[in-house]
């Protein structure tokens, strides 16, 4: 096992469970998985926070469960998975004009490329969780993926912003820091999900993510290597489970229960001659219930969805054969049968389930190949993009301190701070090294946290 790689855990806080996983990369690039902890989820609805007191004590059973797998364990940070209908997305434009046209474009310039798209305006009681780049202008250059080592007088790039209901932001924050824990970054889970069950062909074929989950279903939607779009869709496998329990007459549980087991996306598909049988309720007769009626009402909420997803590709004039990679189902919802032909009907488009374990190392329990931990094991993933990323501006940045002669070398000052953003790039004294493995939104974080403070 590879030592020096960190260990990075994910939480995934969804509307029915709350998963714990820590995993570390192999000398392969695959995750070794070395701890993992579930507990069901009481206090969240539609992928948001309402009861923070039952979401603490769901994610402390299931760090407890967590920390009974591998005893040897210390989890301190850990990426959040966020959802709910609060997300939304837009798209915007940012450029900037360089001051040392001479030089080649370095990672400060988008950075700060970047940071300038967090002010951009956004209606009041939300706040921006994530700012991606999609592709780049160098003068008039267009649709270049990375422009780092291009040289010219502007640069510039499409974004899509990712925003969302600062109190339902806070909610999460103050549940996982009551739990013992601080959050090391807010990921949007169907990112997380796509990096979970996406390879490279995938993303350069096309593909739209659709992860259905207990409260929500997710979506996000690949193009040309880039991501094009980000929804939410408010309605998940909780929903299809509450329109049996009150088709039916029947209990939540059993309702559940006949989902999971009976239970078919297309009622064409199921017997017509074929029952369940459902015990009477205190003494009461036991009731027959038809599994072709109990197909008829998860097929109507599972067109209802997968209507959603064509209208969200519709927007961004992807709804017809442009995605070659078309639907990868996954979440705890994709497991239903016959789901991957209602979604070929329903969208126009070839369909497939993702399963979590394209990244990971052998020698993992079953468990974890199955869609629902898909999410959580793409926020491990994201923490190691991050991570590398990080280790490799850090390489980049110390290239470039220049030391006149040995007599001269002093330990490099771990307080600099950036002086006048606006002064030409020479004379700025660099980054401190804290602020610079920090990053952008540990900056937000810390604001949420600073909000709450004034508070109380």
């Amino acid at each position: 096992m590879n030592q020096e790689q960190p260990i990075i855990v994910g939480l995934d806080i969804g509307t029915t469970k709350i998963a714990a996983i820590a995993g570390r990369k192999n000398e392969y690039g695959k995750l070794e998985i070395l701890g993992f902890g579930r507990a069901n989820s009481n206090g969240v609805q539609h992928g948001m926070v309402l009861n923070i007191d039952q979401t603490i004590k769901a994610i402390e059973l299931a760090l407890k469960n967590c920390y009974d797998s591998n005893p040897n364990l210390e989890i301190g940070e850990v990426y959040v998975g966020i959802a709910g209908h609060h997300i939304k997305s837009l798209q915007t434009r940012g450029d900037i004009v360089r001051q040392s046209i001479e030089e080649e474009i370095r990672q400060e310039e988008i950075d700060r490329l970047i940071a300038d798209q967090y002010r951009t305006y956004i209606p009041a009681g939300d706040q921006i969780i994530d700012v991606i780049p999609q592709e780049f202008t160098v003068d008039n250059f267009q649709n270049i993926p990375n422009p780092i080592g291009y040289s010219g007088v502007k640069v510039g790039a499409n974004f899509h912003i990712i925003t969302g209901d600062k109190n339902a932001i806070r909610n999460i924050n103050r549940s996982v820091d009551k739990a013992g824990l601080t959050t090391k970054d807010l990921v949007l889970q169907p990112l997380a999900s796509a990096a979970a069950v996406m390879c490279d062909q995938d993303l350069e074929a096309g593909v739209a993510i659709v992860d259905i989950g207990g409260g929500t279903t997710d979506l996000a939607v690949f193009y040309e290597g880039i991501l094009k779009h980000t929804a939410v869709i408010p309605f998940g496998g909780e929903n299809i489970t509450n329109d049996i329990k009150n088709g039916l007459g029947v209990l939540k549980t059993q309702a559940e229960q006949m989902k999971i087991q009976f239970g078919s996306a297309l009622s064409d598909e199921a017997k017509a001659n074929a029952f369940i049988t459902i015990p009477g309720l205190r003494g009461m007769a036991p009731k027959e219930i038809s599994v072709k009626n109990l197909a008829g009402i998860i097929q109507a909420r599972m067109s209802e969805i997968m209507d959603f997803v064509t209208y969200h590709l519709k927007q961004v004039g992807l709804d017809t054969r442009l995605l070659n990679g078309g639907i990868i189902l996954t979440g705890g919802g994709s497991q239903l049968k016959h789901l991957i032909q209602l979604t070929e009907y329903v969208t126009g488009l070839n369909a497939r389930i993702g399963y979590p374990n394209e990244h990971l190392a052998g020698g993992h329990i079953d468990e974890l190949a199955k869609p629902m931990y898909s999410t959580c094991i793409g926020l491990i993933l994201k923490g190691y993009n991050d991570y590398e990323n990080k280790n490799k501006q850090f390489e980049e940045q110390f290239k470039r301190i220049e030391v006149p002669g040995s007599l001269q070398q002093q330990p490099v000052d771990e307080t600099l701070e950036v002086v006048d953003e606006n002064a030409p790039v020479k004379t700025r004294q660099r980054k401190s090294l804290k602020n610079f493995m920090d990053g952008f939104k540990n900056g937000l974080i810390d604001l949420f946290k600073e909000e709450e403070d004034a508070k109380l």
